[in-house]
């Protein structure tokens, strides 16, 4: 009788010692800053790796060739009105450089923190400069901007809602406030209306090889007829060779 008691005392310390303990570690993780408490390291150089949507991604294609993209009528009417000589007359060339598109644009991206709460994301195609701010949306100053307004959360495994995170978690960036610009080069449409949310993982293999997967959905209730997810691939590299910044085209 007394071994049972004894025992059952030895569980119930150590129980509420396993509480205490991840009650404080809980704790402290929550008052770590987002770059400190990052699950996954994002950090770095990486390059595009081109193995789908060629013919859009490689290339401009045609004008009116809008496959893929779940388009409305009013949204084909406008990209049938695309004329890359008048954006550029208009100092508009970076219109397929925005939120909605740029990480389908082929090239490089320099990844950094600005600061404990903001991660950089530098991208040579086009020169352009996202930043995404972790804590409550900050209201724009000016202006709407073709990268507009993003707000960061880390996922842990099991925190997101559209299926399983991977190991160690996500990135989930939404962006609002962006200027009204190009899905693609050949003047898709999207609207001053549009909301992008991504989901940034990482995978490391076996053979050393990092790959940065971005997943991408597009929600405009304006030219689209339902969201526009697609998924781009990143290889990391170990430097910054390659790294070679361009200004914005528009054809």
């Amino acid at each position: 009788m007394r071994a049972r008691v004894a025992l059952g005392l030895t569980v119930a310390f150590f129980t509420v010692a396993a509480t205490i303990f991840a009650q404080q570690a809980g704790g402290q993780r929550g008052t770590q800053t987002p770059q400190a408490g990052a699950p996954i390291d994002l950090t770095g150089y990486w390059v595009s790796i081109v193995t789908e949507d060629w013919r859009w991604r490689m290339v401009t294609p045609p004008k009116g060739d809008f496959a893929s993209i779940p388009t409305n009528p009013a949204g084909v009417q406008v990209g049938q009105q695309w004329d890359p000589a008048k954006d550029e007359a208009a100092g508009e060339q970076c219109k397929s450089y925005g939120a909605p598109a740029i990480m389908r644009v082929p090239g490089r991206v320099h990844i950094t923190w600005a600061d404990d709460k903001t991660l950089k994301v530098e991208t040579d195609a086009g020169q352009q400069t996202r930043l995404f701010q972790f804590g409550e949306s900050q209201p724009q100053a000016g202006s709407p901007t073709w990268q507009g307004n993003s707000v960061a959360t880390w996922e842990v495994a099991g925190g997101r809602g559209r299926g399983a995170t991977p190991s160690g978690g996500s990135l989930k960036v939404v962006t609002t406030g962006m200027r009204p610009g190009y899905l693609r080069k050949n003047g898709y449409p999207y609207s001053d209306k549009t909301t992008v949310t991504e989901y940034y993982d990482r995978t490391n293999e076996e053979n050393g090889i990092s790959w940065l997967i971005v997943t991408t959905i597009v929600n405009d209730p304006v030219y689209l007829n339902q969201e526009f997810v697609t998924s781009t691939h990143f290889k990391k590299q170990a430097d910054a060779t390659g790294w070679n910044p361009q200004p914005c085209t528009a054809k």
